[in-house]
């Protein structure tokens, strides 16, 4: 069944002015049935802005250049709606926190209800910044051209930094471009962050010089902002060049402050703690993580081990890497439960400019993992020219 209800609202009938460049568009999605559907979708425009009564609002200046207005309500399946609503960004400066928060603060506590997409004014990206290396950034860092870049992960949680190092080690020598920390391996007794750097830092750079290779290791980087920041000094004294972060755990507004702070250093995100958001993966992951700094952006291809969508995964690559504002593209990291088998089909999907991330399946080759790596190393590089198969998305 095909679904095509859709119209805009009469702005001069509701008594709103025009959406301006002064506004940011928002799009949620939501449950209703086609009686309520106008009434919720103003519900919505007035939670996510002025948060009253229309009748308690006194000054015109406020019901015409506050008041959320709904610009657009479009039925997109049987019972759901696309809701459109324009918000002033008067509203929601350039800081993280209060962006999210009028984006999706109250909104979020209605369980039927997904932010899905952002319109910004190009003030906003200017303000926050975006990534501060890129793509062309990473690929400088690792050396890498012409094919699209590999990834590994440390696990399993529990092991000793040394333990570590010989795992990243092997994965150096076998020319991985970026091995980073589990997202789960923090600042344990057993696995200290201090001598967790240190030791994976001088395994990698060891496997560096002996090979030739560039290898990046990213650690991650946990805890209070102050804590964050005396690791990213440790980070900068051992010469490494990258960290992962978790911007849904620290917080957007503690992540984009230490990003401004890494000059020179590759910024993974990873996307723990997303799917309890219920905004949209190419939103998130792909736009929001970007704006706010993310040079690479992790996510689980469709697949594996999450209920991913390829459509998701497309937009959410396009999301990171496309056009927007002069902002440097951010380099979209698949991952999730993938294997050497995939990689034919995921450089068909995204083209050259991705980093696959394999983990789990590497490791399971314990003392062959350095030769397991070259054989992913080099069927990366072998289908490194792969176009992108529009068939597949």
């Amino acid at each position: 069944m095909q679904f095509k209800t859709r119209f805009k609202v009469d702005q001069a009938e509701a008594g709103v002015k025009p959406v301006t460049g002064k506004h940011i568009i928002a799009t949620y999605h939501l449950s209703s049935d086609a009686a309520r559907i106008a009434d919720r979708a103003q519900f919505l425009a007035i939670e996510q802005s002025v948060e009253c009564p229309l009748e308690a609002i006194g000054d015109p200046w406020v019901r015409d250049a506050i008041l959320g207005r709904v610009t657009l309500i479009q039925e997109i399946a049987e019972g759901r709606y696309a809701v459109r609503i324009a918000l002033a960004a008067a509203t929601a400066p350039a800081e993280p926190g209060q962006l999210l928060n009028m984006l999706f603060g109250n909104a979020s506590m209605q369980p039927d209800v997904e932010l899905v997409d952002v319109e910004l004014p190009r003030s906003y990206a200017a303000a926050f910044g975006g990534p501060r290396r890129g793509i062309a950034g990473i690929r400088e860092a690792t050396g890498t051209r012409g094919r699209a870049l590999t990834a590994s992960a440390l696990k399993p949680q529990g092991l000793s930094p040394e333990a570590l190092a010989v795992i990243a080690g092997r994965l150096a020598r076998g020319g991985v471009d970026l091995i980073k920390d589990d997202h789960g391996i923090a600042d344990q007794a057993y696995s200290p962050f201090a001598e967790r750097i240190r030791a994976v830092g001088r395994a990698v750079r060891d496997a560096n010089a002996a090979s030739g290779g560039r290898t990046l290791y990213a650690p991650h980087v946990s805890g209070s902002l102050d804590t964050m920041r005396r690791q990213l000094d440790l980070i900068r004294a051992e010469g490494i060049g990258a960290l992962m972060l978790i911007p849904m755990i620290v917080g957007l507004s503690n992540f984009h402050a230490l990003v401004r702070e890494t000059e020179g250093l590759a910024v993974l995100a990873h996307p723990a703690m997303s799917g309890g958001a219920r905004i949209a993966p190419p939103l998130l992951l792909g736009k929001l993580f970007r704006l706010l700094g993310a040079d690479a952006t992790v996510f689980p291809h469709a697949g594996g081990r999450f209920a991913a969508t390829a459509e998701s995964c497309w937009a959410l690559a396009e999301a990171a890497r496309g056009q927007w504002d002069g902002m440097k593209p951010c380099l979209p990291v698949p991952a999730g439960g993938i294997a050497i088998d995939r990689v034919a089909e995921l450089l068909s999907f995204y083209g050259e400019d991705v980093m696959l991330l394999i983990g789990g399946s590497l490791l399971a080759a314990g003392e062959r993992l350095t030769e397991q790596a070259v054989l992913f190393t080099a069927e990366v590089a072998r289908h490194g020219k792969s176009q992108h198969d529009v068939a597949s998305r």
